[in-house]
């Protein structure tokens, strides 16, 4: 049987988008534990994304790459401290604007538009 769309974004799309997130977040001069802590993961989860031991299955776009970097930013400077819905608009960027998954739906996320 093939995969279920949301089997996909559950065990692929979620970690690659949190990898790319960490790693520029640890990037831009926060230690891991503190990344841990911003994203309410373990430390080993981050130590795991930043080593490509998870999350490394799925190449963005450059655009898709950008909305991860500027919801890094954000974090950082304490504009953003619950990504959930960030990380929604990025997983419907990435699926090419399909309607919101059935764990976004229930919370009204309206997706960005890209240029918005």
């Amino acid at each position: 049987m093939e995969k279920l769309p949301c089997e996909t974004i559950v065990w692929d799309l979620l970690p690659a988008i949190r990898a790319v997130l960490a790693g520029e977040m640890v990037k831009r001069g926060l230690s891991q534990k503190m990344v841990a802590n911003m994203l309410n993961m373990a430390p080993s989860a981050v130590s795991q994304y930043i080593s490509g031991k998870r999350g490394y299955r799925i190449s963005f776009s450059p655009e898709v790459t950008k909305a991860i970097s500027e919801l890094a930013n954000d974090m950082i400077q304490g504009n953003i401290t619950d990504p959930r819905d960030k990380i929604c608009n990025i997983c419907y960027l990435v699926r090419g604007g399909d309607a919101p998954c059935s764990v976004c739906a229930p919370s009204d996320i309206e997706p960005e538009k890209s240029g918005d």
